[in-house]
């Protein structure tokens, strides 16, 4: 579970917890180095977006959901992001 943690309201009232799972990815013994990949994710549910709020920092958790892909006009044309809209989330002791 990564550090930061925010709460937005949507225009529609709709509330939304956006935060970052960290996952380690297998050592490669050519490059000699762990890396990891920072997943972004985002919870509607309330439930999950409780169970978020409890967590701390480098917690390992076990995340369910779907990954979705936005894109978006920006004034330098087409954007993108890959994100997790998690479901359900839990901490793993």
């Amino acid at each position: 579970m990564g550090a930061s943690i925010t709460d937005r309201v949507l225009p529609s009232g709709d509330a939304l917890t956006v935060f970052t799972v960290v996952v380690d990815r297998p050592r490669d013994h050519h490059a000699g180095a762990a890396t990891v990949d920072a997943l972004p994710c985002q919870a509607f549910r309330a439930s999950v977006r409780t169970a978020v709020a409890r967590l701390e920092a480098g917690q390992l958790v076990e995340v369910t959901g779907t990954l979705r892909r936005r894109f978006w006009r920006g004034p330098v044309g087409l954007g993108s992001a890959l994100e997790v809209d998690v479901s359900r989330i839990r901490a793993v002791r």
